[in-house]
């Protein structure tokens, strides 16, 4: 099965060589689809020379400036699904997502429409080295999103997911409204809201080991929001929880 992997970046020139070792490193059949925002550090330059050393496997899009994590998405899946691949990753570029977890995540993915690599079912953690607060921060929200849209899931906030290519198709991408990170619960609502069965397998999420972290508490605030909109904007896809509910398999 070859996967497709799309890799946001946003002055990620510490991280991105790393992280395509890594990635081809592991049993899988897979290509690197980079979306850079203009990176001043020099980013997607970078890309471009990593796919000369890998040819065939690397792909780059350039963008004119900081454009947001949605649209670096939803213009990588058309992209991707464009050049035939048979299932989309998204993957953080910063490490803390680690490149193993995808060999258990595309196990999963052949019973399943979409596998979700989870902090929050058994076995899944957080990086130790988080103070109480953070880790209270990423599980309240969690908990605040599954509650207000019925969400039969652990971790809805993870960006660490692999994709059917036959889901993606399925999904009306174009209706998608949130800008920051609220894009990722926005995603899972959908699939859930079209009963594709969803896994979700225990990863480490780690600290981001070199660069500097994209998260604010503007992205944060209008997660909070969206996620109410969004009971409103599909009501005809989840009117009441009366449409067919997905089955979650998870390592619980």
């Amino acid at each position: 099965m070859r996967i497709t992997i799309i890799i946001p970046t946003f002055n990620e020139a510490e991280n991105l060589p790393k992280l395509v070792s890594a990635l081809f490193t592991l049993p899988l059949d897979l290509a690197l689809l980079v979306v850079d925002d203009h990176s001043p550090d020099g980013t997607g330059r970078l890309a471009e020379e990593l796919a000369v050393q890998h040819p065939g496997r690397i792909s780059v899009i350039h963008r004119s400036g900081k454009l947001g994590l949605r649209s670096a998405y939803l213009t990588g899946f058309k992209a991707a699904l464009e050049d035939g691949t048979q299932a989309i990753a998204q993957m953080d570029a910063d490490f803390s997502h680690d490149p193993a977890s995808l060999v258990e995540m595309a196990v999963r993915l052949e019973t399943c429409d979409v596998v979700l690599g989870s902090r929050y079912v058994p076995g899944g953690r957080v990086d130790e080295c988080w103070p109480l607060w953070r880790k209270g921060l990423s599980a309240w929200g969690n908990i605040y999103a599954r509650t207000i849209l019925s969400l039969p899931l652990r971790d809805v906030t993870t960006g660490f997911r692999l994709w059917r290519r036959e889901t993606l198709l399925g999904i009306p991408l174009d209706r998608i409204r949130g800008s920051g990170y609220v894009f990722l619960v926005e995603m899972a609502y959908l699939a859930n809201c079209l009963g594709f069965k969803i896994g979700e397998v225990p990863i480490y999420f780690a600290d981001r080991r070199w660069g500097k972290s994209k998260m604010s508490f503007r992205i944060q605030a209008e997660a909070a929001l969206r996620i109410w909109h969004m009971l409103w904007t599909y009501r005809d896809l989840c009117h009441k929880g009366e449409s067919a509910r997905l089955t979650v398999t998870s390592d619980q």
